[in-house]
């Protein structure tokens, strides 16, 4: 193979690897359709679901951003009697992952009291679309 050759295939490889890059980066974070989830709630007996709306979030002991989510939803539901949230650790439940279609961690689903899922996050939510989310709930 030429050298010419090899530097274009490199290029065009980076060039690729840089393309999918920003799509992954650019959808991270963003609100997804709910799809026809349902939470259960016996899923997680101490957990307690908030009246108007509920924050669930699937983390693993090894994810470096579920501290940050977890700070982030715990703070946005503080701010608000109505909301809750749970935090539903895969590692010792990886049960729930294949049940919930959940690929990636952190991902957070919104239900509402009867857990249906409104709105899904995969990765570190905006805080606008978050607010937005809720309020449809």
């Amino acid at each position: 193979m030429s050298p010419a050759l090899a530097l274009v295939i490199v290029l065009g490889l980076l060039v690729l690897a840089t393309a999918v890059g920003v799509v992954v980066r650019r959808r991270d974070g963003r609100r997804r359709d709910g799809g026809r989830l349902r939470f259960d709630a016996t899923d997680i007996p101490s957990a307690a679901l908030g009246s108007r709306a509920t924050l669930v979030q699937f983390s693993t002991e090894t994810c470096a951003r579920c501290p940050q989510v977890r700070r982030l939803l715990h703070s946005y539901a503080s701010g608000d009697d109505g909301l809750a949230h749970i935090e539903v650790d895969l590692t010792h439940r990886p049960d729930l992952s294949a049940r919930y279609k959940v690929l990636q961690t952190p991902t957070t689903f919104v239900i509402d009291g009867s857990g249906t899922v409104h709105a899904r996050f995969h990765g570190v939510p905006h805080r606008h679309a978050l607010t937005e989310a809720v309020a449809a709930v």
